[in-house]
């Protein structure tokens, strides 16, 4: 029981690995700035801010993904897959999922989504299924940088990311229409 206690005491004071957003309030469905602009849906199409703290020790890079586990696909749907963030970035602006917003830290890759393009695709389940959860993931990495580039699809990432993560922290939001 001692032993319990102290690893309890142990893993409090070190301080947990979790992802935050402002933007994303707890409780709440996905805000119309962060639904997709096309595929039937009218949205603002914009990342939002992401904030993360506790990264572990050993942490060389970072990695954002927004993954909807519920798309009637058979395999989900990717929304978003960023990596080679910095070990030293703690935060991404709202709209650092635009390639060409200039927003993304240096040296930061954002690769294929589902929709066929890189950077952030918003929500955008089809009209009458049940709301879609997304899943906002950083993963705190034991590499600089993951050997893959911009036409990377968003599985061959999550298998480098299955590799390579030495901690995540996520949050769930609703979306449905």
């Amino acid at each position: 029981m001692l032993a319990l206690l102290l690893a309890a005491f142990v893993a409090a004071q070190s301080g947990a690995f979790t992802l935050n957003s402002p933007d994303l309030p707890e409780g709440k469905s996905l805000p119309n700035a962060q639904v997709f602009n096309s595929f039937g849906c009218t949205g603002g199409n914009v990342s939002p801010r992401l904030e993360w703290t506790g990264a572990p020790a050993g942490t060389k890079s970072f990695a954002v993904t927004v993954y909807d586990p519920d798309a009637p696909t058979g395999s989900g749907w990717w929304h978003w897959v960023m990596f080679n963030i910095p070990a030293t970035t703690m935060a991404l602006e709202a709209g650092a999922g635009d390639p060409a917003s200039g927003k993304a830290p240096k040296d930061a890759v954002q690769s294929m989504t589902d929709f066929g393009a890189p950077g952030f695709g918003g929500a955008c389940p089809p009209p009458g299924d049940k709301p879609h959860r997304y899943v906002f993931t950083v993963h705190a990495l034991k590499v600089e940088s993951l050997p893959l580039d911009a036409k990377a699809p968003g599985a061959m990432v999550g298998y480098y990311l299955t590799q390579n993560t030495i901690a995540k922290a996520s949050f769930t939001r609703t979306f449905g229409r």
